[in-house]
């Protein structure tokens, strides 16, 4: 690679002068800087990001940290962290592996969001330490140097089991996220409270999932094998609930009549599967941006960073019709 050094051998000045003139300068003159920069041009210099950040300590760049791309969900939630970022100066890179961890102590990013399981509460928990600002979207973590921007996931999974128990259903499933999912876990635990609090003669089942359509297909064969009467099942996402729809269509059972679905998320096809989906509704696009500027003002300390809760409604659809019918 070529460096400052290099350009300033073959100009024939100093590397102070290089670098004033790579800088724009006023110190040195136009036919200095002019030939410099052509030098420069000739040898396809190119400037060292990393070495310029470390002088400037900053870079205005901020990742995000991501587990997985797949699924529906991702996409409107880097949108709304993209133009925050972007209205404030800064751009954003996504990120995704162990490997990416790194980019967090060589000092890449100025700050950090966290969606991303395969990060330990005690790394995370380390790099806040070192001074390093992050959110996270996927744990509760206190310190001065990371904010939680959290979903609202124990209010919505109470909204879908209180659907179905209000709609007479007494044989009640739950279509788990993977293990270890922090949102997975919190709709879980809350789907658990909801049923203790209502009392018996409730019937209630977990199957677990991976918050993908193929975990939605395959609890629509287990629940097809143990029917004997209407079912209501809180899937905890909606792409597993989109499985289920897929799953059922060539057989006998009917979502909305055996078969009683509510999903998490509001995903675009929710709206236009029949028959439509009962869903719990948030704006992914709103979670990002709050996420980024919440970090941003924690990157540029003026104290004013604070967590957040990104609140959810109940959609009803027709997806869940009363036992009776």
């Amino acid at each position: 690679m070529v460096s400052i050094k290099d350009i300033a051998k073959h100009a024939g000045v100093s590397i102070s002068t290089v670098s004033y003139a790579l800088n724009g300068n006023p110190k040195v003159t136009e036919e200095t800087s002019k030939r410099i920069l052509a030098v420069a041009k000739e040898l396809n210099y190119v400037p060292n990001a990393a070495a310029r950040s470390l002088k400037k300590r900053e870079t205005r760049i901020i990742g995000a940290f991501l587990t997985t791309f797949e699924g529906a969900f991702y996409g409107k939630l880097l949108q709304g962290m993209k133009e925050e970022m972007n209205k404030r100066g800064y751009d954003l890179v996504v990120c995704s592996g162990t490997q990416s961890h790194r980019m967090l102590p060589e000092g890449i990013l100025d700050g950090a969001i966290i969606l991303d399981s395969l990060f330990t509460d005690e790394e995370l928990l380390l790099h806040a330490d070192r001074g390093h600002k992050l959110v996270v979207l996927d744990r509760e973590l206190r310190h001065e140097n990371i904010v939680q921007v959290l979903l609202d996931n124990k209010a919505g999974a109470t909204f879908a089991m209180d659907y179905l128990i209000r709609q007479g259903h007494k044989k009640l499933y739950a279509v788990t996220g993977p293990e270890g999912s922090f949102d997975s876990e919190q709709r879980l635990a809350a789907a658990r409270q909801t049923v203790e609090r209502s009392g018996p003669g409730i019937r209630y089942e977990e199957i677990p999932g991976n918050f993908d359509m193929a975990s939605g297909v395959a609890a629509a064969a287990r629940i097809v094998a143990e029917y004997d009467g209407p079912v209501g099942v809180f899937c905890l996402n909606d792409e597993m609930a989109i499985g289920m729809y897929h799953a059922l269509k060539p057989t006998p059972y009917r979502i909305g009549e055996h078969i009683h679905v509510v999903g998490f998320d509001h995903i675009d096809v929710a709206d236009y599967v029949q028959p439509r989906l009962a869903t719990v509704d948030y704006s992914e696009r709103r979670w990002g941006s709050v996420a980024a500027e919440q970090l941003i003002k924690l990157i540029e300390g003026n104290g004013a960073a604070e967590h957040e809760r990104i609140y959810v409604t109940l959609v009803e659809g027709d997806s869940v019709k009363r036992a009776a019918d």
